[in-house]
């Protein structure tokens, strides 16, 4: 395993690139004054995210490209550190780009960011993170174990489940043996329904007027819903080869 000073250096780099290419912006006269580059930054409220979306909607008019980059960048950044604050990012995706390639552009990058995630964990984090959240990481264990003939289903309920910490999953896939491919597929399949709703809901920031618009209680419901349905052919599968075994 390598040594958790990597980690640092890791992060100032990605920091560093992210730094230079957000500060070297393409030139262009803004349509809207009140626009700046300070207003450059991962967004934490919806104020924030607006101004963002202004912005890069201007630049993207003649700099597509760069706006691609910097997006996909950012994204990866905050995914890769487990950084709160994805659900701007995929409103974000949903205000600049037509909803189906943002939603295609937010699956694919938020099952990199976690596999990246999931690469830093493995390399340098495990110890700490069993030091440090040792009855979250053995709950996850036994649960795997119990769950190994149908691990990819049980991997999809804990995604498609909303309450489920996926900042603490993607650190302890790795400490708990869950192979990465798996691991990819299910954030990359687990999370459809949760990207599709921010992107979607992104197309119409204008009518947006709180986070909590989005996670209405019904949808929380729909998606709970889902995440149970996962499990349908897990304990299908457990049924079967134990009827198989008595018989």
């Amino acid at each position: 395993m390598a040594s958790i000073l990597w980690l640092p250096v890791i992060v100032l780099t990605a920091t560093a690139y992210l730094y230079v290419l957000s500060t070297n912006l393409p030139e262009m006269d803004y349509t809207d004054k009140n626009c700046t580059s300070e207003d450059l930054k991962f967004p934490r409220n919806l104020q924030e995210l607006t101004s963002l979306a202004v912005l890069l909607q201007q630049y993207k008019t003649d700099h597509l490209p760069y706006v691609l980059v910097l997006f996909c960048s950012a994204y990866l950044y905050k995914q890769s550190f487990a950084i709160p604050g994805s659900v701007f990012m995929n409103l974000l995706a949903g205000a600049l780009f037509p909803t189906w390639l943002g939603f295609i552009i937010v699956c694919t990058l938020t099952a990199s960011g976690a596999t990246c995630c999931y690469t830093w964990s493995k390399l340098c984090g495990k110890s700490y993170i069993v030091k440090y959240f040792p009855q979250k990481v053995n709950f996850l264990q036994e649960k795997v174990k119990e769950n190994m003939d149908s691990l990819f289903y049980f991997l999809l309920f804990l995604r498609f489940f909303p309450m489920t910490p996926n900042w603490f999953l993607n650190m302890a896939s790795p400490i708990v043996n869950i192979p990465v491919h798996l691991f990819f597929l299910s954030v990359f399949i687990g999370l459809v329904p949760y990207n599709f709703i921010c992107v979607q809901t992104g197309s119409m920031l204008s009518d947006l007027r709180s986070i909590e618009d989005i996670f209405t209680p019904w949808t929380m419901i729909k998606l709970g819903f889902i995440a149970i349905m996962a499990l349908v052919p897990g304990l299908v599968s457990k049924r079967l080869k134990k009827n198989i075994k008595t018989n």
